[in-house]
């Protein structure tokens, strides 16, 4: 398998940068074998699903960031389980946390989002977890396009656990309107559930334009990374994406 590139600052202002996309099934499994993985990973944004979101969820969340030299952004129980973190290199601008409208019978759901700078690279950054009911979460998509073309920015990425393969309608829609990095450069694994036996790609990164992939997939490979940390530290694969975003 390739490198994937290391972070770093270029000549011009832009920024290489890594991230990583990540249902942690609310810390239910090893989070020693977590905190390795994501360490591992190097990465600049993490881009949670199931965060911690009940009894003493701050708590649990920040001991998680800290276990991987990182810091929490946002999110996390204000919208019932997407969260971001982010290494020292990343300034926070803004963050916003979304509810979704509600689906009786069905768990809420919710967007974290925020707009940071890296180097010269100014970026919006939403995590997402879609809905099990495929109307809904077509419907989702699409509110994650609008709340991507709201935050008033250049460049953008999102990510998260959509609970679709890549030839679903709600993933269509994502892929149709973003770059799915994944598809764009591929590198390391492609499927991200279940991690005893991967079958299937329900977790992804999409980049708006003018953001160049280096490269995206389940850092399987990753020196640090072991398969049985990953096996081990929750019930989904992790996707790690090099991203090159512009100087703004």
């Amino acid at each position: 398998m390739s490198l994937l590139p290391n972070s770093r600052t270029e000549p011009d202002g832009s920024a290489v940068i890594r991230v990583l996309g990540y249902n942690i099934r609310s810390l239910r499994d090893d989070t020693a074998a977590l905190a390795r993985v994501i360490r591992a990973c190097e990465p600049d944004l993490v881009l949670l699903q199931e965060a911690p979101r009940f009894f003493r969820w701050r708590k649990k969340l920040a001991r998680l960031a800290r276990a991987c030299d990182l810091v929490i952004v946002t999110g996390g129980a204000t919208t019932t389980g997407p969260a971001i973190l982010s290494s020292l290199r990343v300034g926070v601008e803004r963050t916003e946390d979304v509810l979704l409208p509600a689906t009786p019978g069905l768990h809420r759901r919710g967007f974290a989002t925020a707009v940071v700078r890296v180097a010269g690279a100014r970026l919006g950054v939403l995590s997402c977890h879609l809905s099990l009911q495929k109307d809904e979460r077509h419907d989702q998509a699409g509110l994650l396009l609008d709340r991507l073309a709201g935050l008033g920015v250049e460049h953008a990425i999102a990510g998260g656990d959509l609970n679709e393969r890549p030839d679903g309608p709600a993933f269509r829609r994502l892929s149709g309107a973003l770059t799915d990095c994944r598809a764009a450069s591929p590198w390391g694994g492609e499927h991200t559930w279940t991690p005893a036996d991967p079958y299937q790609r329900i977790d992804a990164i999409f980049a708006t334009g003018g953001i160049e992939v280096l490269g995206c997939g389940v850092p399987t490979d990753l020196p640090g990374v072991s398969g049985t940390d990953l096996r081990a530290a929750s019930d989904h694969l992790p996707v790690l994406a090099a991203l090159r975003v512009p100087a703004s």
